[in-house]
């Protein structure tokens, strides 16, 4: 009666291991690519002007395409309108919360509560929850970002650039969100899925070929950010109490939210399947959008010194909670 029981247990011992294994294997190259990435500055192995070009790829060519792909291939429902008007809704109010949050806590930061609103979807997001899960699940994560990007474009972005030039004008806004790529590419793919075309386009000849090399330029996404953002950590260790505040606050209302929302929005109301829910709680642990230090006032070095501090800290931060999450969600 013994030995009967002895090969089910070793079915479990077996199928524990290969969980655990196929844990390592989605993990590592994650660390592996962003401690390669911090190498290639420590050792001054590729310039900075040569990081900007991989920026340039990745924000103009190989993100689109990706975000392209997710959005003509996903199945679109009238239930994740919700979806993103609760997300845009959820990042307005963290800003709105920040302000008293922050003349409380950072009254010497003008800063914070941009640190408190917004999420480094593009750069972050999309190569975590891609390398992680696979690129053929980020349509998961492509519709939770739309509300996100909404809010960047017209809400977080106007209120940044008022912070270093006055009121901006709502047409140049409007101009400047139908020209970025990667708002480009989420329209078409949205338009041509609506459209029904998302079988039809790559059996045709032709647009078969540019789905193909979309695929191909779309893998490129998740290793160049994570080289590109191995490279730009450098964390000085003046302030870094500081930094560490806006990482321990913002955390502290994000995770208890997002594990809130995946029960009584994902999972409760709309009744979504498993990968919407880790889709919302990768986006919930990301740190605050990296256009910040660029579109802030160049005349505040310290102010800058600080946003600069609190966005690698936090970088770092979201990699090791991304990390658990996926050993107990793989």
């Amino acid at each position: 009666m013994q030995h009967a029981c002895l090969p089910n247990i070793n079915v479990k011992v077996d199928n524990m291991d290969e969980q655990t294994v196929e844990v390592i294997n989605r993990v590592l190259p994650i660390l592996l690519l962003l401690f390669l990435g911090y190498w290639t500055r420590r050792s001054g192995f590729l310039s900075e002007s040569v990081m900007e070009g991989l920026r340039k790829i990745v924000v103009n060519l190989a993100l689109p395409a990706v975000l392209f792909l997710s959005f003509l291939q996903v199945e679109l429902k009238l239930s994740y309108v919700a979806i993103f008007v609760t997300i845009f809704l959820l990042c307005v109010a963290l800003y709105a919360i920040g302000r008293p949050l922050g003349a409380r806590l950072a009254p010497e930061h003008p800063y914070f509560p941009f640190l408190m609103t917004g999420f480094e979807y593009g750069m972050l997001g999309i190569s975590l929850f891609g390398s992680a899960y696979g690129l053929e699940k980020l349509g998961y994560i492509a519709v939770i970002g739309v509300g996100h990007e909404l809010f960047i474009w017209f809400v977080f972005l106007p209120l940044l650039l008022r912070a270093r030039d006055g009121r901006q004008r709502p047409s140049d806004l409007i101009r400047s969100f139908l020209s970025a790529p990667v708002i480009l590419a989420i329209l078409a793919g949205i338009g041509l899925n609506l459209l029904g075309l998302k079988e039809a386009l790559p059996a045709w000849p032709v647009t078969g070929g540019v789905l193909a090399a979309m695929e191909f330029l779309g893998s490129l996404t998740a290793p160049l950010i994570l080289l590109i953002v191995g490279h730009g950590i450098q964390l000085d260790h003046s302030g870094l109490g500081d930094a560490a505040q806006v990482v321990a606050v913002r955390l502290g209302i994000l995770i208890p939210l997002a594990l809130l929302l995946n029960a009584l929005l994902i999972r409760g109301v709309l009744g979504l399947e498993k990968g919407f829910e880790t889709a919302v709680f990768t986006l919930l642990i990301l740190p605050p959008p990296f256009i910040i230090p660029i579109f802030m006032r160049q005349d505040l070095p310290q102010e800058k010194h600080y946003v600069n501090n609190a966005l690698m800290l936090y970088t770092l931060v979201t990699v090791g909670v991304f990390v658990v999450y996926f050993v107990l969600n793989p």
